[in-house]
């Protein structure tokens, strides 16, 4: 090869590079600027009528008015929310389709499902949270107990003889009271749900004992007396329930809560993640939702991809403990 064709040949490949770098930038701009074009599909990895529903519902009506697209919720419970996860996993990277992140979904399920055929820090990646909740625990109103220390008296009296609702394995409730149990020594039987509702709809039938969910989906029972809240699982009491003990007064150090965020695939655009991020920090904002959060007791989020990251791989951490010495399999 002479001087001149190598130089033609460097000369060619610097306007290739320049090419596909403004080639790049363009796509990045086109993806910004064309996306929302057709309807948002958000997966509930719960049945509805639960606390995800509850605070879906909101988010996603405030969200929908603010982009002019239709953000849709798509409930799809069971399985631990294992197939919720295999059916994003198979979509496209395209922003098109999202998940209600939570605490089963990513700090448990990793650890029961080894085998669920993807890895929640590899195949998806964070948007941001929306908000953190605190752990509630109600009992039906005609089980004899108003506090935690009653309730394990009255357990430790009758082992093996109580039941415990959650919205299924894994989910926050279930983390709860497995929580709970290691603590105080307590034995009560697990009966996993489909999801918040049906778990809470044989709570209030009398059918099961005891069940903990977040405010969002038990305060309206608690304020009409069909159910007791015997304990909140933050470290403080809350401005919700002012005259029910937090669990830490009687046992230090004990804490529990909800969180839900939003996740996508792994290989979805930059931009369409913080354009995802910052339409959901708006919505935060808003009035209703604001107004909402603060009736709830609850923690909104907002913050920055790379901060609700850093938020789940401390819960992963965290709850690697429980789940071990409880002994959480899968169903």
């Amino acid at each position: 090869m002479n001087r001149n064709d190598a130089d033609l040949t460097r000369r060619d490949y610097l306007k290739w590079m320049s090419a596909a770098g403004l080639a790049a930038i363009g796509l990045s701009a086109q993806s910004q600027s064309t996306w929302p074009s057709k309807p948002i599909r958000w997966i509930m990895p719960f049945a509805a009528g639960g606390t995800s529903s509850i605070v879906a519902r909101s988010i996603a009506a405030e969200i929908t008015k603010q982009m002019g697209a239709n953000f849709v919720i798509d409930n799809k419970g069971g399985g631990g929310g294992v197939p919720a996860m295999q059916e994003l996993a198979r979509a496209p990277a395209d922003g098109y389709t999202l998940i209600m992140s939570h605490i089963g979904l990513m700090a448990v399920n990793p650890l029961i499902y080894p085998d669920a055929g993807y890895d929640v820090n590899k195949d998806f990646v964070p948007v941001t949270l929306i908000n953190r909740l605190p752990s509630l625990f109600c009992v039906h109103k005609d089980v004899p107990v108003t506090d935690v220390k009653s309730l394990v008296e009255y357990a430790k009296s009758r082992p093996g003889q109580l039941n415990y609702a959650s919205a299924g394995i894994a989910s926050a409730g279930h983390l709860a009271h497995e929580a709970l149990k290691l603590r105080t020594g307590i034995f009560i039987t697990h009966i996993p749900y489909r999801g918040t509702g049906p778990a809470l709809a044989d709570v209030l039938a009398g059918r099961v004992e005891l069940f903990s969910a977040g405010t969002p989906a038990l305060l309206p029972h608690i304020k009409s007396g069909a159910l007791r809240c015997i304990g909140v699982g933050s470290p403080q009491r809350i401005s919700a329930l002012p005259d029910v003990p937090s669990i830490s007064e009687t046992y230090p150090g004990f804490e529990t809560e909800q969180w839900y965020g939003i996740h996508a695939r792994a290989g979805t655009p930059r931009d369409i993640i913080l354009r995802m991020q910052q339409e959901v920090a708006k919505a935060l904002r808003a009035p209703a939702v604001v107004a909402k959060h603060e009736a709830e007791s609850a923690i909104p989020g907002g913050g920055l991809p790379e901060e609700y990251g850093a938020f789940v791989a401390k819960e992963q951490a965290r709850w690697k403990e429980v789940v071990i010495k409880a002994g959480i399999k899968a169903g």
